[in-house]
């Protein structure tokens, strides 16, 4: 059997590219089973790959004058579903079993997922093309209600990614 594959990215596939550049922001922390609450800043840092099919975000936090929390996020249009999805890697841990998943409505794209944990939404909100804002909430598993994990408004510091490894 022969695969047929897109050889050339889409407009879904382009529109992440909102992400790319590097960012910077300050962030609200709620408190959790993983931080105390507080203040933090952030920088990301996004470049599209291969060719626009996906973009990866580099995300650093830092509180206090140090490092707090770090992630790799990788992006991606998925054609057969006509989902985004969102694979993230971070200080935590856990192994993502299943990518975030969810759409563009408008200047916002919203992406869910759940784990034996619990359930993340993660929105952003595009407020224009050099300002963005983020909000994480956890519901944990068995419940129904939703907690803020960070929260934070970002802007655009370059439209070239730099180097957060």
């Amino acid at each position: 059997m022969i695969m047929a594959f897109q050889s050339t990215p889409s407009a879904a596939h382009f529109r992440l590219n909102a992400f790319a550049g590097v960012w910077e922001g300050d962030e609200r922390v709620a408190a959790s089973a993983w931080t105390s609450e507080g203040k933090a800043s952030a920088e990301f840092s996004g470049e599209a790959l291969f060719g626009g099919f996906f973009l990866e975000q580099r995300y650093r936090q830092t509180r206090d004058g140090a490092v707090s929390f770090e992630a790799r996020n990788v992006f991606g249009f998925d054609a057969s579903d006509k989902t985004y999805k969102l694979y993230q890697f971070d200080t935590a841990g856990f192994a993502p079993p299943v990518p975030a998943s969810g759409e563009w409505n408008g200047n916002e794209l919203v992406l869910m997922k759940t784990s034996p944990r619990g359930s993340q939404r993660t929105v952003f909100t595009f407020e224009n093309e050099d300002c963005y804002r983020m909000g994480v909430s956890f519901s944990p598993a068995g419940s129904d209600t939703w907690q803020e994990v960070v929260s934070g408004v970002y802007r655009r510091a370059s439209p070239t990614s730099s180097n957060l490894s």
